[in-house]
């Protein structure tokens, strides 16, 4: 039983931090156009894609619905993020601090990748488990 308010209580505050990530790309795109990159069609358009599929994630993993899919698909764009973004960031920083940070940003993005990629092994084609 434990297990179980422990597995809602992670949820539920992934999901928190989804949606205001996602209301973030959505009321500030320009902020976030910097971290799209220069060589990617659609500039601003990647934002609020970006935005909607965050808070469509979490909105899956909330009303326990297409958990699975939205678990795998959250996983694999936070891995295009660190492939995309924050590798070239990390790599072409001039500054130690810009390079920290981005080896950071690097870092938190594939542990919420890894927490996705759980939450989908953990999924069946109902939702969760609970």
């Amino acid at each position: 039983m434990t297990q179980r308010i422990i597995s809602h209580v992670a949820i539920y505050i992934l999901s928190a931090v989804m949606i205001v990530f996602g209301i973030y790309h959505l009321q500030h795109p320009r902020y976030m156009l910097v971290f799209v990159p220069n060589n990617l069609p659609g500039g601003i358009n990647w934002v609020y894609v970006v935005g909607i599929a965050l808070i469509l994630a979490a909105i899956a993993f909330i009303v326990n619905k297409f958990v699975k899919i939205a678990a795998y698909l959250l996983a694999l764009l936070l891995i295009i993020f660190v492939v995309m973004v924050h590798l070239p960031a990390y790599r072409d920083a001039g500054d130690v601090e810009l390079r920290r940070t981005a080896f950071i940003d690097l870092l938190q993005d594939l542990a919420i990748a890894a927490f996705a990629l759980h939450i989908a092994g953990s999924a069946d084609r109902h939702g969760m488990k609970y």
